[in-house]
């Protein structure tokens, strides 16, 4: 991600395979909310840094331990929002899909305070 704001340099320092290294950037009471109709196991509010390494964990699951989010624009909106629209893949060799996904992160006094999970059901 390009770098244009403080908020987007905070998002692109986010380790999703180390959740709890990255604690700091996250506000104790962040909700990460995703749904997707084609993966009704995996949606909901997760709650607190537990429940965002919950959901990355069950994501990587469903790839059989592999998943990459490839990012291909950052936009900051205002003071408080961001949203990054990224390519993401699960699985690996044959197995491999790959999806678009925008996030809207809300940044507040410097931390996360929200996101919003949104992929697209048709380019699986």
């Amino acid at each position: 991600m390009q770098s244009e704001h403080p908020n987007i340099d905070l998002i692109a320092s986010i380790d999703t395979t180390d959740i709890v290294s990255n604690s700091d950037a996250f506000h104790t009471d962040i909700v990460w909310r995703f749904f997707n109709p084609n993966a009704p196991e995996l949606a909901g509010s997760y709650k607190g840094i537990s429940g965002i390494k919950e959901f990355f964990s069950k994501v990587r699951s469903f790839g059989g331990g592999h998943f990459a989010i490839q990012p291909k624009g950052a936009w900051a909106v205002g003071d408080e929002l961001v949203v990054v629209q990224s390519r993401n893949r699960l699985g690996d060799g044959d197995s491999e899909t790959e999806f678009d996904v925008v996030v809207v992160w809300r940044v507040i006094e410097a931390k996360i305070a929200e996101v919003w999970d949104i992929p697209a059901v048709q380019t699986a």
